[in-house]
Order: structure tokens, then sequence, then C-alpha cells
């Protein structure tokens, strides 16, 4: 059976920072905290860089060899908004608002242990 991209319910914890619960229809759960998904960036910016340097979505951007670690506030966003019936969109605390999370990308990304095998396998065929 293909998982399901439909959402039986979405919380988003924009007050607590904990970013994304969602329950999809064929009833398995997804938690994508919210420096995941600014790190799952499905934007054409995110999606280039992300290319260029080999990154799946929601992988950390590497830092340079040598480069010292600066300080950057908690990655959190500070709105949602859905789209459509299809993508929630958000505007994170950095600035960048261009993503549009689809309710297939976001299934597709899971970052659960039983979806993250899945992924493996299917990237093994």
């Amino acid at each position: 059976m293909e998982p399901s991209a439909d959402p039986k319910s979405v919380k988003v914890g924009l007050t607590t920072g904990s970013g994304v619960e969602i329950e999809w229809k064929d009833g398995h759960r997804s938690h994508y905290s919210f420096i995941f998904l600014r790190d799952a960036c499905p934007c054409a910016l995110c999606d280039d860089e992300r290319a260029r340097s080999g990154r799946k979505p929601g992988d950390p951007p590497k830092t340079a060899p040598g480069a010292l670690p600066m300080f950057k506030p908690a990655v959190k966003a500070t709105s949602a908004e859905g789209v459509g019936k299809y993508a929630i969109k958000f505007h994170f605390n950095d600035g960048h608002e261009l993503g549009i999370y689809s309710w297939q990308f976001l299934r597709d990304v899971c970052p659960c242990e039983e979806c993250k095998a899945l992924q493996s396998a299917a990237r093994m065929r």
C-alpha cells in the first residue's frame, strides 16, 4: 500500500517552537522540527544549494573546514499558513519564507525511523 499524502490532522507548534505534527489518513504520524523543515525547504534557491552541496532535504548545511561556528538563534517558524488544500507555507525567524511544503513532499521526507528505512531501500533499487 502506498503511503497516504493526505493529512487527517495538522498541528503547528508556533508558540512552543516544537515543530509540526501530522497524522496522515493512513494512520501514520510524522513529527517535523522547525530546524528540519528549514533545512528541507523545497524552494528553488534551497533546492539548488542542496543539489550543489549533495545534501538531502532535512540535512543541515555543512560548515566550511576551519570555519568557526557563528551563534544563530534557534530556527523556528513565526507563522504558518495553508496553501490551498495541498500544502503549508512557513515564515521562519531568519526571514526565509519562499518554500511551499506540499503534503506529498512532507510525506516523502518524513524523518521517522520507519520512513527513513523505506527511503534508503528505495534509493538502493
